[in-house]
């Protein structure tokens, strides 16, 4: 069984999401979601991580999400020992000891931009 690793804050789960979470998925077999820990995402995060947590659980082709460490982003590594990490078009992280692929971007979704839009509509 083939075991792939992504993360993000997944504050709102938008189109971009969607497809990135499903073009990691068919990469492996086994799915594992890291939702950023609240102090990790900082002023990025919206809800509580426990919140982002439950979000992301409700997609039925997600197989595990976990709540990243506060301090040592390789912990979750170690732990859940997957044969690929998958990052997003906009995403940085070096990781040596495990194969890396990205995923184009999709379309003209960002996370920031919609909370931006929410924030002051137009009208």
């Amino acid at each position: 069984m083939k075991k792939v690793l992504v993360g993000g804050v997944f504050n709102v789960i938008h189109a971009g999401h969607l497809f990135f979470l499903k073009e990691a998925k068919k990469r492996g077999d086994y799915l594992i979601v890291v939702i950023a820990s609240d102090k990790t995402a900082g002023d990025k995060a919206i809800y509580p991580a426990v919140t982002r947590k439950q979000l992301v659980e409700n997609l039925d082709f997600v197989d595990k999400v976990v709540i990243g460490s506060d301090d040592n982003k390789t912990d979750v590594l170690k732990k859940e020992k997957p044969d690929l990490v998958v990052l997003g078009y906009d995403q940085v992280m070096r990781i040596e000891s495990i194969p890396v692929e990205r995923v184009k971007k999709f379309g003209d979704y960002s996370t920031k931009r919609i909370m931006k839009k929410t924030r002051h509509p137009k009208g």
